[in-house]
C-alpha cells in the first residue's frame, strides 16, 4: 500500500471497497472521524447507523467489515492497527512506521503541495476580492476582504485550483456626477502622483453633496453631469478616467504592502455594455418580470424572497449591482472558463448574494448553460472596545494605512525593548512583518462570520494564538539548526531512526493531521481553522523540545528528532504563508 498524505480519507476508501466483501450494500457510510486519543486516530462510527437501518447486530457487522479489511491486499497492518471497541466502533491507530514513512515522503513544501492539489485538481476559480469603491481611501473595513480573500486564494491555489482574481471595483455610479461636479467647480486638478488625491476627493464629494442638498440648483447640475457621462461626453469621461486612476494606483499600493496579487481589475463600468443580455434573457425566460415599471426577479418558491423582488433593472431604466453581477457572472464563466466562484464580502451583502445565486440557476438552467458552484465567503464587522464598529474619535472610519503604521509602530516598540542592540535596519524590517502579520492573523484566527473587537493587546502579544507567538516559533526552529550547524533541507530521514517516545509521537500525529486541515479548511473557507492548528502544532512541538533533547550524542536519535523539527518548521512556515504571512529566521 502507498503512504497515505490523507489517512482517514484512505482509511474510509478501504472500508468502502471492503463493505462489498462483508455484505454490506453500496449505502454505507464509514464515517470515519478523528478518534478520542486514547483509543487511536481515527474511528469509524458508520456500522452503527448501517445495523439499526438493516435490523443487524452491529458489533457482528464490525467484526465481518473488519475481518474483510484485514483480508485486503491494499490494508497493511505494519501502518496501521485496527480494533473493534463497544457495540460496534471501529478504531484505527497509525504505527510508528507509518509515520516515520508520511515524514519521510511529505519533507517539504513541493512534497506537501503536490499531494495536496487532489483536492481541486486543477478546478478553475474565480475569486472575487478585494473590491473597493474608487474615490475613497482605504479603511478598516477594507482589512477583512483583503486577508480572507487573499488566504483563500492561496489555499486554493495550493490544494490544485487554477486560480483567476477579480477585482470587481465600484467604479460606476452616481456618486460620480457629484464629485465632477465639485471638481468643476472648485477647479480641482487630478494628479496621480499626489497621495493625498483620494482624501481630497472625498472632500470634494463631501462638499459636493452638501451643495446638493442646501441648493436645488447645484444638484440639478451635479445630475446634468451625471446624465453627460452616460452619455460620453468628452470632458466629463477623462475626468471619471483621471478619478478611477488615481483611486486604483492608491490601491495598488495598499495591496503590495499587504502583499496582495491581483490578476484582473473589472470594475462594474466594465459591463455597462453588458447587462442588456441580463434583461432580454432573465425576460425572455420567464425569470424575470416588469414591476412598477421596473424589472424583477420574484423567486415564489422560496419562503422569504417569494415576496421580496430582486430588482434586475431600475424604474428609470438604471442598472444596478444585481443586473452587473449577473453579468459579471457570466464573463467569468464564458471568458475565464469559471468552474467555482467564490466572493469575499461582508455579510451585510448574504441577501443579495442569495438572490443572486437562487437568479443565477433558474436563469442558467433556462438557457442550458454551465452554472459554477457559487461561494460566498462572508465575514462580519471590526468592533472598537465599546462594542461598535471601529472608528476615530471625529466618528470617521479608521484609515488601512493608518492602522498598519500603527501596528508596525507598536511592533518596532515592543522589539527593542526585548532586543535594544538590534541593527536598527534589522528592526525595521522585523517590526515590519511583525506588524503586518499581526494585523492580518488577527482577523484570520477568528471564525470569519463572527464579529470580534480589536485590541492592539492581543494581537500584538507574544503569548497565545498570534502572529508574534508563530512567526517567535518559526524563528526559534531556525536557531536549532544553527546550532546545530546543519540545515533544515538536510535529509535527516536517512539516518533516523523510527518514532519513540511519546511527546514524538504527538508531535509526528500532529504533523500528519495536516491534509484533515486542508480538508476542514477549505469545506468552508474559513482560515481560522488552519490558524488553530499552527497554534496547536507550536504548542505540541514546545512540549516535545522541552521533554525530548534534539542535540544528543546518539546519531539515529538526533537525526530523528532533527527531522521532526525540520517537518515542524516546513508546515509551520508553509501554513503561515498561506495565510500572507512571511515566516522569519531572526527575531
Amino acid at each position: 500500500m502507498d503512504i497515505w498524505f490523507h489517512p482517514s480519507k484512505e482509511i474510509e476508501s478501504l472500508l468502502k471497497k471492503s463493505a462489498s466483501e462483508a455484505g454490506l450494500d453500496d449505502g454505507f457510510d464509514p464515517q470515519v472521524r478523528p478518534a478520542d486519543p486514547r483509543f487511536g486516530d481515527f474511528q469509524a462510527n458508520g456500522v452503527l447507523a448501517y445495523a439499526k437501518s438493516h435490523r443487524q447486530n452491529p458489533r457482528a457487522l464490525a467484526e465481518k467489515l473488519v475481518s474483510a479489511l484485514n483480508n485486503s491486499p491494499e490494508f497493511d497492518k505494519s501502518h496501521v492497527g485496527v480494533s473493534i471497541a463497544g457495540p460496534g466502533f471501529i478504531n484505527f491507530s497509525l504505527s510508528p512506521k507509518f509515520l516515520s514513512a508520511w515524514l519521510t515522503r511529505y519533507k517539504g513544501e513541493t512534497e506537501l503541495k503536490a499531494a495536496a492539489s487532489r483536492f481541486y485538481n486543477g478546478k478553475k476559480v474565480v475569486i472575487d476580492y478585494p473590491s473597493p469603491n474608487t474615490a475613497k481611501q482605504m479603511h478598516v473595513g477594507h482589512l477583512r476582504p483583503m486577508v480572507i480573500g487573499e488566504a483563500v486564494k492561496r489555499l486554493l491555489r495550493f490544494c490544485g485550483a487554477d486560480i483567476v482574481t477579480d477585482n470587481h471595483i465600484g467604479d460606476w455610479g452616481t456618486n460620480f456626477g457629484i464629485l465632477i461636479y465639485g471638481i468643476k467647480t472648485q477647479k480641482y486638478t487630478l494628479d496621480p502622483s499626489n497621495e493625498n488625491s483620494l482624501e481630497e476627493l472625498e472632500q470634494l464629494y463631501k462638499r459636493g453633496s452638501a451643495m446638493a442638498k442646501e441648493s436645488e440648483e447645484a444638484a440639478n447640475a451635479a445630475r446634468e453631469e451625471l446624465v453627460k457621462l452616460q452619455k460620453g461626453d468628452p470632458e466629463n469621461v477623462a475626468l471619471w478616467k483621471g478619478i478611477n486612476s488615481v483611486s486604483v494606483a492608491s490601491f495598488e499600493k495598499m495591496y503590495k504592502l499587504m502583499g496582495l496579487t491581483i490578476d484582473f481589475t473589472l470594475g462594474e463600468s466594465f459591463y455597462r455594455d453588458k447587462v442588456g443580455r441580463i434583461y432580454s434573457e432573465l425576460a425572455e425566460t420567464g425569470i424575470a418580470e416588469e414591476d412598477g415599471g421596473a424589472l424583477v426577479v420574484f423567486l415564489r418558491d422560496h419562503d422569504r424572497f417569494k415576496t421580496q423582488p430582486f430588482i434586475i433593472r431600475k424604474s428609470d431604466g438604471a442598472s444596478n449591482y444585481a443586473s452587473t453581477d449577473l453579468a459579471t457572472l457570466l464573463y467569468r464563466v464564458e471568458h475565464f472558463g469559471a468552474e467555482e466562484v467564490v466572493y469575499v464580502t461582508d455579510g451585510r451583502q448574504q441577501d443579495h448574494f442569495q438572490q443572486l445565486f437562487l437568479t443565477a440557476k433558474k436563469w442558467f438552467g433556462a438557457k442550458g448553460y454551465r452554472l459554477p458552484e457559487l461561494r460566498h465567503v462572508w465575514f462580519g464587522t471590526i468592533l472598537g472596545e465599546d462594542g461598535k464598529a471601529i472608528k476615530t474619535k471625529s466618528g470617521e472610519p479608521v484609515r488601512l494605512k493608518t492602522l498598519i503604521d500603527e501596528s508596525v509602530s507598536r511592533a518596532k516598540s515592543i522589539l527593542l525593548e526585548k532586543n535594544p542592540d538590534i541593527d536598527a535596519r534589522e528592526a525595521d524590517a522585523i517590526a515590519n512583518t511583525v506588524g503586518i502579520a499581526a494585523l492580518k492573523y488577527a482577523d484570520l484566527v477568528q471564525n470569519r462570520t463572527s464579529d470580534y473587537v480589536f485590541s492592539w493587546d492581543k494581537l500584538l502579544a507574544f503569548e497565545g494564538n498570534t502572529a508574534p507567538y508563530l512567526l517567535y516559533a518559526a524563528a526559534r526552529l531556525h536557531s536549532i539548526f544553527r546550532k546545530a550547524g546543519v540545515s533544515p533541507s538536510d535529509p535527516f530521514e536517512l539516518d533516523a531512526s523510527p518514532i519513540e517516545t511519546e511527546q514524538e509521537t504527538a508531535l509526528a500525529r500532529k504533523l500528519v493531521a495536516l491534509p484533515a486541515v486542508f480538508e476542514l479548511t477549505l469545506s468552508e473557507l474559513r482560515p481560522h481553522y488552519l490558524c488553530n492548528y499552527l497554534y496547536e502544532l507550536s504548542g505540541i512541538f514546545s512540549t516535545f523540545y522541552n521533554a525530548d533533547k534534539v542535540i544528543v550524542d546518539d546519531r539515529k536519535t538526533m537525526a530523528r528528532r532533527l527531522m521532526l523539527c525540520s517537518r515542524t518548521l516546513g508546515i509551520l512556515e508553509c501554513g503561515l504563508r498561506l495565510l500572507g504571512i512571511e515566516p522569519l529566521e531572526k527575531m
